[in-house]
């Protein structure tokens, strides 16, 4: 949902209006191309899997990148999403000098159930033009996980992913960026 009516914001605007206390300690909101977006709550499927992705990243990936669980990224002067989860290239700063850009993140994450249409077909445009080149989808409606690769812009100027991979529940897949990792999905979807 969109609070904004019109106007477009940019990153420095949004920043400018948290720091003067326009959103509340518990809103869940997020700039995308320049509207502030409402995000949607989260379910006890949603939770469990992001709790089980995050311990099982945490095992695999140790040292050899930076984990970020829905915290901010910039993807361009109108665009900071925060995604569940992000693998960026390991930095001295942990990125306190600013927040990951698309050429730091390895891999992007969302899970998805009653957000799923909006990642698939909101996000997904943004992510590709943003120049992600690895996104996935844990999607919690159909039970399987969707791996987008190798963004394209089409003739018409849309943004998309030239490859979608289904991995179902009880199969491993390798991290982009880290062959020698696999990560075995039986451990990350919810048991229901």
């Amino acid at each position: 949902m969109s609070l904004t009516t019109g106007k477009r914001f940019t990153i420095a605007e949004y920043h400018r209006l948290a720091e003067l206390s326009f959103f509340k300690e518990n809103d869940r909101v997020e700039l995308i191309k320049g509207e502030i977006i409402q995000m949607t709550a989260k379910g006890t499927l949603h939770s469990v899997c992001e709790t089980r992705l995050e311990r099982e990243l945490y095992k695999l990936i140790g040292e050899r990148a930076i984990l970020r669980g829905q915290q901010p990224i910039t993807l361009s002067n109108y665009s900071e999403p925060e995604p569940d989860r992000v693998i960026a290239k390991n930095r001295d700063d942990d990125y306190l000098a600013n927040h990951p850009s698309p050429s730091d993140i390895l891999l992007l994450i969302e899970i998805a159930d009653s957000s799923l249409k909006y990642d698939q077909e909101e996000k997904l445009p943004i992510y590709a033009e943003a120049g992600i080149f690895d996104y996935w989808i844990f999607n919690l409606v159909d039970n399987y996980l969707e791996c987008y690769s190798e963004f394209y812009q089409s003739l018409q100027g849309k943004f998309g992913y030239r490859h979608k991979f289904i991995y179902l529940p009880n199969e491993s897949v390798n991290l982009p960026s880290f062959p020698d990792l696999v990560l075995d999905l039986s451990k990350v979807f919810p048991d229901y």
